[in-house]
């Protein structure tokens, strides 16, 4: 047996195998955690992959994003992200969506035509109405809670939305899920951590969609083995769902 993904079936078996490349799986935001957990998926031998993100690669995301290098910026995250996990799967079926996911074109993604649905958008807003559509569907769905102000891995964790404390993104979204009477329609599951450090650079610039530079109200130092190791994780979790 040799091939990409010999030292996956020896794991898995060829019925596992099969189950994972039959899988059919959304990342809605390809930053510092969605492509490293959309990289965890086609790795571990998924084909059917559809990525969904409005932004383009900048040379601030070079430090902790799959995709971003020198030769990458300026192009649009999802269609980076596509061509190297092409170049890891050629035969993977990959859509690259370059698109904002918000209440105005919710409506046009079909979330139960897949098998599961990974939440790791930045914005309060559209990742609440991720939540409340994501869970509302058939797809088993999962959400990543705030990666920035942390160092230490140890303190990676995973639990249920409403159980999460600790981190102040989970905080925001209860309160204002609260305060708005929403409640999703079904459990999921969270990669969060409790961890939260002072930022001790000055705040950095980061280029518009437009290609101008633009100062966002909050830029959080962000580690490139925190982003991946919740990407990592949300991956796990997904293909241990798959493998059952």
């Amino acid at each position: 047996m040799t091939g990409i993904f010999s030292r996956t079936e020896l794991l898995v078996g060829p019925a596992g195998m099969a189950r994972l490349a039959a899988a059919n799986v959304a990342v809605f935001g390809v930053g510092g955690v969605g492509s490293w957990c959309a990289e965890g998926l086609v790795r571990s031998g998924v084909e059917h992959l559809t990525l969904v993100d409005s932004d383009v690669v900048s040379v601030t995301n070079i430090n902790r994003q799959a995709m971003a290098d020198t030769t990458t910026v300026g192009r649009p995250k999802v269609e980076a992200l596509r061509d190297r996990l092409l170049a890891i799967n050629p035969s993977a079926q990959i859509e690259a969506v370059q698109k904002i996911y918000c209440e105005e074109t919710a409506g046009e993604f079909d979330l139960d035509s897949f098998d599961a649905v990974v939440d790791c958008i930045d914005s309060l807003k559209d990742k609440i109405t991720l939540i409340m559509r994501a869970s509302a569907s058939s797809a088993r769905f999962y959400s990543a809670l705030g990666a920035g102000l942390k160092i230490d891995p140890t303190k990676i964790r995973v639990g249920k939305f409403w159980d999460v404390r600790g981190c102040p993104l989970g905080s925001a979204l209860r309160k204002k899920m609260r305060r708005e009477g929403l409640v999703p329609a079904k459990p999921f599951l969270c990669v969060y951590d409790e961890e939260v450090l002072p930022n001790l650079g000055e705040p950095c610039e980061t280029p518009g969609q437009s290609g101008g530079s633009t100062l966002k109200a909050v830029v959080n130092g962000t580690m490139a083995h925190i982003t991946a190791i919740f990407g990592f994780t949300l991956s796990g979790l997904v293909i241990s769902d798959v493998l059952i």
